[in-house]
């Protein structure tokens, strides 16, 4: 098989499948080769699948020969993040704690995928519980960055992007609780969208009890049109997820034409608090300009932002995950990561007042955020405040200013989360030492056929899918 197709997007491989041109056989085993040969760089799976993969694509190519009814992902292989539950097929969650766990049920996103006849590869890397904005956990290896292998590939669905940016798959599901589809996406140079709050179910996926208030899982490619299929097959409602919205979802890829011309598009280096690398503002800046080139009205503007949003979100997002895994702490804690056993040493001294406090930070966030789209069809930012940086080595400062070494670099995109509206980034360009960089595009709640219909403008204008990163 020619490794060009392991860079096909997935739009042109379904129909090479549905036309009998490609086996999905033939596809999912190159894609082994792949992983076997590259893997070791990068560490981006932590199981595999091949048996039941290799099954699932004899069957669709059955299907394929008898003449069935196909499936939107039919015959197309896929990596799923380890955060989602997996029937037969190990589920860690990024922790030693359930390294050997096979699970007996799938999570929604898993169950979606399967019924729209996608080829499941294997688990990708994540951290412990999705809690860094990194991909390091006590399983395995660091993930590492295929434009650099000494440098982070982001988190938490830092797997994903790797998998997808070194050829490893052709779709990825991913999740983001405060930028874990957009930091790995902009740091790796793919395409993520993190779907408006309850847009995607994510019952079987995180934890235990308790709602974790800011996550949804969405889709990570290396085109639009390809984010844009894989949303179309994930979103929707399902009564398992209380917070899941009621409305079915639009059709995605037609929403993808018509560019944005005429459209109100604000711009912000820095959201009006954050710290951010010269560099990196000047690279997205330049891709701001660009919508202006298409015919948007591009003005220097903002959501007021009251202090440091982190507080808040740090108490919703860390007492949620504390609830979800309490059965964890503390007789498990030395078996956790430092960042979680941080987390939940923080969360475990958080009251009730603490929490009803951040939460009504958060409907003050939210209020203003959806008043400020009343005016605006989209906002654009940087993803990250700075581009990939070396394993273990967070930034302590960005621009001359001193940042939390942990959030610092993700300014952008935990606030998104607390909004609850939907957000992606797309790759804009390259820093000087070659890493790539992420512009942020943000629409209202329930917009993601707008944000996507700007992505595929902005692609459309600036191409990227031609570059490949030294590991692929």
């Amino acid at each position: 098989m020619d490794n060009e197709l392991a860079f096909t997007p997935a739009t042109e491989i379904r129909r090479l499948i549905t036309s009998g041109e490609v086996s999905s056989v033939e596809l999912t085993e190159l894609f082994y080769q792949r992983i076997d040969a590259l893997n070791p760089q990068l560490n981006a799976y932590l199981a595999l699948c091949p048996d039941q993969a290799l099954a699932y694509a004899r069957a669709a190519d059955d299907a394929v020969r008898n003449g069935d009814t196909l499936g939107p992902l039919h015959g197309i292989p896929i990596s799923v993040k380890d955060l989602e539950l997996t029937k037969g097929v190990t589920t860690t969650l990024g922790s030693a704690i359930f390294r050997d766990r096979v699970p007996e049920i799938d999570s929604i996103v898993v169950e979606r995928v399967k019924a729209a006849g996608a080829i499941i590869l294997g688990k990708t890397n994540t951290p412990e519980f999705g809690q860094s904005g990194t991909t390091e956990n006590l399983v395995s290896e660091p993930c590492r960055n295929p434009w650099n292998t000494d440098y982070t590939p982001g988190g938490s669905s830092g797997g994903a992007a790797a998998a997808l940016a070194a050829g490893l798959c052709t779709l990825a599901t991913g999740s983001d609780g405060g930028g874990s589809i957009r930091i790995p996406s902009s740091f790796s140079g793919v395409t993520g969208i993190k779907p408006s709050q309850g847009r995607v179910p994510r019952y079987g996926g995180y934890g235990g009890p308790a709602v974790n208030h800011f996550s949804q899982s969405g889709p990570m490619s290396r085109t639009v049109r390809d984010t844009a299929m894989l949303l179309q097959a994930l979103a929707g409602p399902d009564s398992r997820d209380p917070n899941t919205m009621t409305d079915a979802p639009p059709d995605y890829s037609a929403a993808l034409e018509g560019g944005v011309a005429g459209w109100r598009v604000a711009w912000s280096d820095d959201l009006g608090y954050a710290a951010v690398d010269p560099e990196v503002v000047q690279v997205t800046r330049a891709a701001a300009q660009v919508f202006q080139e298409m015919g948007a009205i591009v003005e220097e503007a903002a959501p007021e932002i009251e202090g440091d949003p982190f507080p808040a979100f740090s108490t919703v997002f860390g007492t949620a995950s504390y609830t979800s895994y309490a059965n964890l702490y503390p007789e498990r804690r030395d078996e956790l990561t430092h960042y979680v056993r941080n987390t939940f040493d923080a969360a475990a001294k958080h009251t009730a007042a603490d929490l009803s406090r951040a939460l009504a930070y958060v409907d003050r966030h939210k209020r203003r955020f959806a008043d400020f789209f009343n005016d605006y069809d989209l906002l654009l930012t940087p993803a990250m405040a700075v581009t990939a940086f070396p394993i273990g080595e967070h930034p302590t400062s960005i621009a001359g200013r001193a940042v939390e070494p942990w959030w610092g670099y993700l300014p952008f995109t935990f606030p998104i989360n607390m909004s609850g509206q939907t957000a992606a980034s797309v790759p804009c360009g390259f820093s000087a030492a070659g890493l790539p960089v992420g512009l942020h595009i943000v629409g209202p709640s329930g917009a993601e056929g707008r944000v996507l219909r700007a992505m595929a403008a902005f692609e459309e204008a600036r191409p990227w899918s031609q570059h490949r990163p030294p590991v692929s």
